[in-house]
């Protein structure tokens, strides 16, 4: 069997079936799978359907609780607190974006801290979301314990993604800027490890904190952040943001994303969504796009995020490619 293209809305569908045959309620099973669809189409296949088999085996355990619906409760004049109520952490986004469309439409700023949350995939796609509407889009996030404090060998710290997404005149696609703050992504050690390749030695530390090539000593032990200590201190930031900001679990309290086993992890997302226009004395627009022409007037540049939706539209247009394994492994899990 060769590869074969399917139209996005149909492997939408195939996804969200295998979740509700997983203990998923329709509505959360439809949010899950257009997220992890959309992440495919987008080529970032570490949150795309690669998530799938997992997702449903810890909504069968109960790691995390497919049946939850998110609660927001507003507790400032320009901030709110959503819990996931352990279950996928895509619907209280969507509750959270929801929430501060109408706080920082009123306020100019707001906040929405998420917890009790789970994987929130790619963290760009939430705030691209809030750019579409008109704001600036700040996202911070934990994950489980991956990165030691800078001089340590024990992990304290997640991959701590952050996000960011600024609008463009009517017709551009927004500025959008996401990433985890490890050196790489843990997947690409794992894929290492896989195919018997070694890795480079600033990738990651030994469990005695000592630099490794190994891919499987660098499992065993702890990723390095992007710009050494620099970057600890930025993964610092982050998780301040994310867990403690918002009441959730520490990234060293958080248990895997991945298994099945295990209480869920509780982690934290901070949403924060600002009205450009006011701040810049209504110059945004005008300044943004001097900005981009800065940038776009030398050869060989381009803005951040841009191949995400050149691959979007193409998967949109022709449909999205799946291999034999990814076709046998959603139909395997009910959605046929």
């Amino acid at each position: 069997m060769e590869n074969q293209k399917f139209p996005l809305e149909e492997i939408v569908q195939r996804a969200a079936k295998a979740l509700v045959a997983h203990n998923t309620e329709a509505g959360n099973a439809e949010t899950v799978a257009r997220a992890l669809v959309l992440a495919e189409a987008d080529g970032q296949k570490g949150h795309g359907l690669s998530r799938l088999p997992s997702y449903c085996a810890q909504a069968m355990s109960g790691k995390v609780d497919g049946q939850a619906k998110p609660r927001a409760k507003r507790t400032a004049a320009a901030a709110c607190r959503v819990d996931a109520s352990h279950g996928f952490a895509y619907p209280a986004l969507d509750l959270a974006r929801n929430e501060l469309a109408e706080l920082a439409t009123r306020s100019g700023i707001a906040a929405a801290a998420v917890y009790n949350s789970h994987h929130c995939g790619v963290a760009g796609h939430h705030v691209e979301a809030l750019a579409r509407q008109g704001f600036l889009g700040l996202l911070f996030a934990n994950t489980p314990k991956a990165i030691a404090p800078w001089g340590g060998k024990e992990a304290v710290f997640g991959t701590n993604p952050v996000a960011f997404a600024a609008p463009r005149s009517a017709g551009r696609e927004p500025l959008v800027i996401d990433l985890s703050l490890s050196k790489v992504a843990r997947g690409k050690i794992m894929f290492a490890d896989q195919e018997g390749r070694d890795i480079p030695g600033d990738w990651a530390l030994d469990a005695d904190g000592n630099p490794t090539t190994d891919p499987k000593s660098a499992l065993e032990g702890t990723m390095l952040p992007m710009g050494d200590a620099k970057g600890a201190a930025l993964v610092l930031m982050v998780e301040i943001l994310a867990s403690v900001v918002t009441g959730a679990q520490g990234s060293f309290q958080a248990s895997s994303f991945f298994t099945a086993e295990g209480a869920p992890p509780g982690v934290g997302q901070l949403l924060i969504a600002c009205a450009p226009g006011p701040l810049s004395g209504n110059l945004y627009d005008q300044k943004m796009t001097s900005l981009v022409e800065a940038i776009l007037s030398q050869e060989n540049t381009r803005l951040p995020g841009l191949r995400r939706f050149e691959l979007r539209e193409q998967a949109q247009e022709h449909g999205l490619e799946l291999t034999p394994q990814q076709y046998e492994q959603l139909t395997s899990l009910g959605g046929e």
